[in-house]
């Protein structure tokens, strides 16, 4: 009988990612969801009037947006980012 030569070859996953850009898309999620948080707050105790002016602080109105737009360029960056080969 002749036998049959067969290379084994190691195959790896062909992901989408690499580790790297895995990283930097959990970084810019940690950086939205800190902006979410600068955000959050304000409420007023008597739900019919609304007197609280602390919903027009910098934090909410300038800060908190752009936290949150620097975390979508950082998604942005991690997915177009090549993964080392």
């Amino acid at each position: 009988m002749a036998e049959k030569l067969t290379t084994e070859k190691k195959q790896t996953p062909n992901t989408l990612f690499g580790k790297e850009n895995y990283i930097w898309i959990l970084a810019g999620l940690v950086v939205m969801l800190l902006g979410l948080l600068l955000m959050a707050g304000g409420n007023s105790k008597d739900p019919n009037v609304f007197t609280n002016d602390e919903v027009y602080s910098f934090r909410r109105i300038t800060l908190a947006p752009i936290v949150i737009l620097l975390g979508l360029g950082i998604e942005v960056f991690a997915i177009f980012r090549k993964p080392k080969s």
